[in-house]
């Protein structure tokens, strides 16, 4: 099996020889790298802080459930970045390989699982919303939430399950057949629902039919999926570009602007949540509870306006 048609997570090239100098670093390399581990590190606080508060002290209902599983899928998502980074720095350090293959590609293979959880539930989310939108009268089964997660992440299992073993235990022709049907599942299955659905969400709201809607909700949902898009897709573009040895830029880029989109989802909350007038600061609790506590069912048909009272003003 050949590493391009299925690349591991970002590597630097490894050390070549100039003049005496028979392990040279590459400054660049270090640097893209160091700062990826540390905004890695700051996106698990950010979604620890996120599985905290939405799983132990604010109300749960259909959205947070989802929003805790994006946290548990970014959360794990960094955490194999971080392994990743700290490996690849060790390599360019001492100059000798630290670990396998074979393991660097298992975590690319754990990493892209994380990835395609991110994606799918940015999907159900957008498109759960988009229904509660447009079709008012329509009354979401109790568990739907719970159900729809549970789904998603036997799906990803199962894409991954066998990615895997086609990649690890087989020639790279089927390894290369297997990771381009998975990215044909997210580019044609997934993201146009999740792009068409939170678009439509974004002109209803902003066109003002839906006055009584929980709009910091729908702004961070938006505003979620334009990061997934502009930080995360380009990810899956260039694993794609891979399968045919084309390559834009380097592998660390796109890992790192993965792993912005990664960690800024609990910043997007924070900000979305602490925005109001004559608000100077509020706290994380306050801010998310503005954002996710809305009333349980037929949100889009709701008269209740207390999305903006749940805290205290300042």
């Amino acid at each position: 099996m050949e590493v391009n048609h299925m690349s591991p997570p970002p590597a630097p090239p490894l050390p070549t020889t100039d003049g005496d100098d028979p392990c040279r670093v590459d400054v660049t390399d270090m640097a893209i790298d160091g700062v990826t581990l540390l905004i890695c590190l700051c996106g698990l606080v950010g979604n620890g802080a996120v599985l905290w508060l939405l799983g132990f002290h604010i109300r749960r209902n259909p959205i947070t459930v989802y929003i805790l599983n994006l946290a548990v899928a970014d959360f794990t998502f960094l955490l194999f970045m971080v392994t990743s980074s700290l490996l690849y720095m060790m390599e360019n350090v001492f100059c000798s390989t630290v670990v396998s293959l074979t393991y660097l590609r298992s975590l690319f293979l754990l990493s892209l699982f994380s990835y395609n959880m991110g994606l799918y539930l940015l999907t159900a989310i957008s498109i759960e919303r988009c229904v509660s939108v447009l079709c008012c009268s329509t009354r979401r089964p109790q568990h739907l939430s719970a159900v729809v997660c549970a789904l998603l992440w036997a799906l990803s299992v199962a894409v991954i399950a066998a990615v895997t073993s086609l990649c690890l235990l087989h020639e790279h022709e089927h390894c290369q057949i297997a990771l381009i049907s998975m990215y044909v599942l997210n580019f044609l299955i997934f993201a146009p629902p999740m792009v068409i659905s939170s678009t439509i969400l974004f002109i209803k709201v902003q066109c003002g039919s839906q006055q009584r809607q929980p709009r910091r909700l729908y702004i961070v949902i938006f505003l979620t999926v334009l990061f997934f898009l502009l930080f995360a897709l380009p990810l899956s573009i260039w694993n794609f570009l891979q399968q045919f040895s084309f390559t834009l830029v380097p592998s660390q880029v796109v890992f790192l602007l993965a792993c912005i989109n990664s960690s800024a989802n609990p910043f997007i909350y924070f900000l979305v949540g602490s925005c109001r007038r004559h608000c100077a600061s509020v706290s994380l609790q306050i801010a998310f509870r503005r954002v996710f506590e809305e009333p349980e069912d037929n949100t889009a048909c709701s008269n209740d306006t207390t999305m903006d009272t749940l805290a205290p003003a300042c």
